[in-house]
């Protein structure tokens, strides 16, 4: 009795389903498959009519106005979103209500936080760019959250706009997917400019980040320069010659190792500061160019993350792919 009763039990799991389904033997969805031993199903029904039974089955699934689960899901989630803003918005006009007054004498956010900066900055971090000190030492965490906000935004908009393909890796459409489309009709000019143009545009966004450290400049504003001569050379040449040596592959590299890296080198600095403990990282002699420690390493990483997005941004808009 016990026995037949585990047996009952077993055949009402997801499991037990799962596996007469996948040996052909039923579908928890649709019922009963009968098939004989060494046939397929696509051997014995047309493909035209499975693509419409399946297009039928995901109608029926997404059918809002028929679907009461759906429906009803659509509505909570309504409100649980509207219920969330509130929360969100007085719980940041709560933080409001406590911050203290522009022009107060007593002020430490515009009194004791600014005289460190600017007094202690050049000692304590080895930058002579103040800003750059700032950003990549005593606010390198949020650094840390702009750069991976970066990658997110375009990983969301590659999900997107890219273009399906189908089991083969081969693009669908091919009309549409062809890059002749989106290639330039060979402009002498613009390629002439181009080839001229994009070497300095490149080499100059190169010395804005080496120097971010010891003049105006940086991560953010050398990557930009950087990505607007990729995007230069990709409006002159095209995608044909572009994917040469910037590829999807190519971003996702960048990327990864570049967070990786500041992740791993804030965390260690973060880590023996609030130890009180010395890092072992030299700061070098301020105004050098390799100086003010881990800086000038996080200042590549950045620029290499700001223009890899640039450009994977510009390339998604205009293709739905690199």
């Amino acid at each position: 009795m016990s026995k037949l009763k585990d047996k009952k039990i077993y055949e009402k799991t997801w499991a037990y389903k799962f596996f007469r389904w996948y040996r052909g033997e039923k579908d928890p969805f649709l019922g009963e498959v009968e098939m004989k031993q060494g046939e397929s199903l696509e051997e014995n029904v047309p493909m035209e009519e499975i693509a419409r039974e399946k297009r039928d089955l995901i109608e029926k699934a997404y059918d809002i106005e028929h679907n009461k689960e759906i429906k009803v899901f659509k509505k909570f989630y309504g409100v649980l979103s509207v219920l969330f803003c509130l929360a969100l918005t007085f719980v940041l006009l709560l933080m409001v209500s406590y911050s203290p007054k522009t022009g107060k004498p007593g002020n430490p956010n515009e009194n004791e936080v600014s005289a460190r900066y600017i007094e202690s900055g050049l000692q304590e971090t080895g930058a002579v760019n103040i800003v750059t000190g700032m950003i990549l030492d005593y606010r390198a965490f949020d650094t840390l959250g702009e750069s991976h906000v970066l990658f997110i935004a375009t990983i969301t908009v590659f999900i997107l706009l890219r273009i399906d393909k189908d089991e083969k890796g081969k693009e669908k459409d091919r009309e549409e997917a062809n890059d002749r489309n989106y290639e330039p009709k060979n402009d002498a000019i613009l390629q002439m400019a181009a080839t001229v143009l994009v070497p300095l545009i490149i080499i100059f966004g190169i010395y804005v980040i080496l120097n971010g450290h010891i003049s105006p400049g940086g991560g953010f504003s050398g990557g930009a320069i950087i990505g607007a001569g990729l995007i230069l050379y990709l409006n002159a040449f095209g995608f044909a010659k572009t994917e040469r040596f910037f590829t999807e592959k190519t971003y996702k590299i960048i990327c990864f190792f570049s967070l990786s890296f500041y992740c791993l080198a804030k965390s260690y600095s973060f880590y023996m500061g609030a130890n009180h403990l010395e890092s072992g990282i030299p700061l070098g002699t301020p105004g050098a160019i390799l100086s003010s420690g881990l800086i000038l390493p996080l200042n590549i990483c950045v620029g290499l993350v700001v223009a890899c997005t640039m450009y994977a941004f510009y390339a998604l808009f205009r293709k739905g792919g690199f």
